[in-house]
């Protein structure tokens, strides 16, 4: 499967009465986004606002973040089984506006969601400080369940980046990259000296809010199963997740996810990148059990003699990992495991609820539990009165003065287990 991706690079924002993308400006008339949001009666109001790089801005309850892009000379859509109608993605070509994306604001499950900062310390930790941010400032109608309003929630912000990335659709992009992942026994025979590589790709699928969709399927009822990596990037996984902020993959993690992209950039030189295992993070034991047999046979199966795990979430999921770890080693496959960490806020405590002794190679995304003082920032986008129960918040966590004291793990994309972060580490 080949998939051409067109980068267009968007500098900022202007809202009024157009709607064009010129000289690196994405033009926008914020009551058509509106209204198309509001389509949805489930939705009180809706409000749009834009965020800069560098601007004195706090955003939050911070939900989903999703970049805008469309499929070119295609009936095919972005996000299929979602918004678009359900058809196999990651071929063809896609546009993509760079340095821009679409935000959903809004208290829903008010202790997991998130803080983006524009500037200062808090915005050193997320990768979203440096995009300028369309944030869609959401409220429901009274007494609508939060399962609704989530949903709500979610379809609204792609939709948007939907609509908005259609306007790239006829722009002559700044860079073009083709990707491409050939059937398995070609793809094999082309480089078959290299080590064949593969991506087990953990999804949080706990329920009760915790959900990875997969071509418009709750991930929670799929087993383990293979896509091309390119699906990936024209939106067959989308976030459905309100769970701590700072290692939730959001639909723009899915969209750009760092480990598909360093596997291509090293495929066919280093390794032999030949595909991606998608699998789920389940509640109980059996579904556990079950979920990693498959991931093992299918590492087996492809013949694969190397394997990345990355994981998202922790405590419960911290199992999944290990045992996905445990059964793949055992398979005579080697393994790397990509988390983070919760040792507490001196970080003298165990980091994983769970471990195993072949589990010898890990990448860590930080420790979730460090504590961080974020100063007061001279605009508000949402609301700030739940940080005191804010996952990393606790009583007394917003200031009088505006200033905010938080673990990291309350800011969207601190710690995220797919590498997508800032934070790096030095030898002592």
């Amino acid at each position: 499967m080949k998939l051409e991706v067109g980068r267009i690079d968007i500098q900022q924002v202007v809202l009024g009465d157009q709607e064009k993308i010129d000289n690196h400006t994405l033009y926008l008339n914020p009551q058509k986004i509106i209204d198309l949001v509001l389509s949805d009666d489930r939705l009180l109001s809706c409000e749009l606002e834009i965020a800069s790089p560098g601007e004195s801005t706090r955003i939050t309850p911070v939900k989903d973040v999703i970049e805008p892009r469309c499929k070119v000379d295609s009936e095919r859509g972005i996000f299929p089984g979602v918004i678009n109608k359900v058809d196999v993605v990651g071929s063809g070509r896609t546009h993509v506006l760079k340095g821009c994306a679409v935000m959903t604001v809004g208290k829903i499950v008010g202790f997991q969601e998130g803080i983006v900062d524009m500037q200062g310390p808090g915005a050193e930790l997320t990768p979203f400080s440096q995009l300028v941010e369309i944030c869609l400032v959401l409220k429901p109608q009274e007494e609508l369940d939060p399962h609704l309003y989530e949903e709500a929630a979610r379809f609204a912000g792609l939709k948007a980046a939907d609509y908005i990335g259609r306007l790239g659709e006829e722009v002559e992009p700044d860079e073009v990259t083709t990707y491409e992942t050939k059937p398995l026994l070609e793809q094999i025979q082309e480089f078959p000296d290299l080590p064949k590589v593969g991506y087990v790709y953990m999804l949080q699928t706990q329920g009760l809010l915790h959900d990875t969709y997969v071509y418009g399927t709750d991930a929670k009822h799929i087993v383990p199963t293979i896509l091309y990596p390119t699906e990936v990037m024209d939106g067959a996984i989308i976030s459905g997740n309100c769970v701590s902020a700072c290692d939730k993959n959001t639909t723009y993690h899915h969209l750009n996810n760092p480990v598909i992209e360093d596997l291509y950039q090293k495929h066919g030189k280093e390794v032999n990148f030949v595909g991606v295992i998608v699998t789920n993070e389940t509640v109980y034991l059996k579904d556990k059990h079950r979920s990693s047999d498959f991931v093992a046979k299918l590492t087996e199966y492809l013949g694969l003699d190397g394997v990345i795990i990355s994981q998202e979430g922790f405590g419960n999921p911290d199992t999944d990992l290990i045992m996905n770890c445990k059964k793949v080693e055992e398979k005579g496959i080697k393994t790397v495991i990509v988390t983070d960490e919760y040792a507490g806020r001196d970080g003298a405590s165990q980091s994983l609820a769970d471990a195993d002794k072949l589990a010898t190679a890990v990448v860590t995304g930080g420790n979730a539990n460090e504590v961080i003082q974020l100063p007061k920032m001279d605009r508000l986008i949402g609301e700030s009165g739940y940080v005191d129960v804010i996952a990393g918040g606790f009583d007394g966590s917003l200031k009088e003065d505006g200033t905010i004291e938080v673990e990291i793990q309350a800011i969207t994309g601190a710690t995220n287990e797919l590498g997508f972060n800032k934070m790096s580490a030095k030898g002592v």
